[in-house]
């Protein structure tokens, strides 16, 4: 059993914003088992109201590009930080945020690590956004990256007010076909978040997880044992309903699903990415 200590219940409540009691009586439960006492969490369904109290909330912006090869698109997007919108907003800024993107097109990065490497001029991107600092006069940071390809990739960038800067990036890579329904893709993720475009991209730890929340909480719920798996099962396609794009309803018409988007012209989605402002990991 691994010791229950204040970094574990620290690190418990800031992911599920459980109250202090709370997540010791599970972290207890679960013998110290991080992963374990969350599910029995939220198999109690205890609010998860605290969001991470006290934590600043990192501002900044997102810029993207589609780059045309000799196979298809690739898609970049890189998010850069700032600490306050005041900075993130300024055109400057704004203009810095590209140019570390053309940096990551002309270097081809796959990650964070080959970004911060790459060439920016006489010096490495990680050497240019430390001297930024000093120039904006805040912590500056290169936060998420994505990259995706296919024969054709799609970008929306959405504002969340008129004077910001992109603050959610939705880039998704499809053949041919399915080109004509890609920035319907695009908005679709941007709005709805999903997680991975079909189930069979969904982790098995994280199906058998869900799977042990749903068993335990409609046994909570006093349902009959023996209806509990197909009461399992219903609530596991409901959880593949909210996180697989390709099964989530389609938000211009809930009557279809997204897959049945791409099937109505007979093309195919082949890959995604979103990226939202200070939603990365905490530093």
């Amino acid at each position: 059993m691994a010791a229950i200590t204040a970094a574990l219940i620290k690190q418990v409540r800031e992911d599920t914003g459980a109250g202090m009691l709370d997540v010791k009586k599970a972290l207890t439960e679960a013998e110290g088992d991080v992963a374990r006492a969350k599910e029995i969490i939220r198999a109690k369904g205890i609010a998860a109201a605290g969001k991470r109290e006290g934590r600043k909330a990192q501002e900044g912006t997102i810029a993207s590009k589609v780059v045309e090869g000799a196979n298809g698109e690739t898609g970049y997007a890189v998010e850069l930080n700032s600490e306050t919108d005041f900075v993130a907003k300024t055109p400057k800024f704004v203009e810095f945020a590209d140019t570390i993107l053309g940096y990551a097109v002309a270097a081809d990065a796959n990650n964070v690590d080959e970004l911060l490497a790459a060439k920016a001029g006489d010096e490495t991107v990680k050497e240019a956004i430390e001297e930024a600092a000093a120039l904006f006069g805040e912590h500056v940071k290169v936060g998420q990256f994505a990259k995706i390809s296919g024969e054709h990739v799609e970008i929306y960038a959405h504002k969340k007010s008129v004077e910001m800067p992109p603050s959610i990036v939705a880039m998704i890579a499809t053949d041919k076909a399915g080109a004509a329904v890609a920035h319907e893709a695009a908005l679709q993720i941007s709005a709805m978040g999903a997680k991975w475009l079909t189930r069979e991209d969904v982790p098995a730890d994280v199906v058998e997880s869900e799977r042990r929340v749903a068993t335990e909480k409609s046994l909570a719920e006093g349902k009959p044992e023996k209806i509990v798996p197909k009461i399992v099962e219903g609530r596991l396609n409901a959880f593949y309903k909210e996180v697989v794009l390709l099964e989530q309803p389609f938000v211009k018409d809930p009557s279809k699903n997204v897959g049945k988007l791409f099937e109505e012209v007979g093309g195919k989605a082949l890959a995604f990415a979103r990226i939202e402002v200070g939603k990365g990991e905490e530093d």
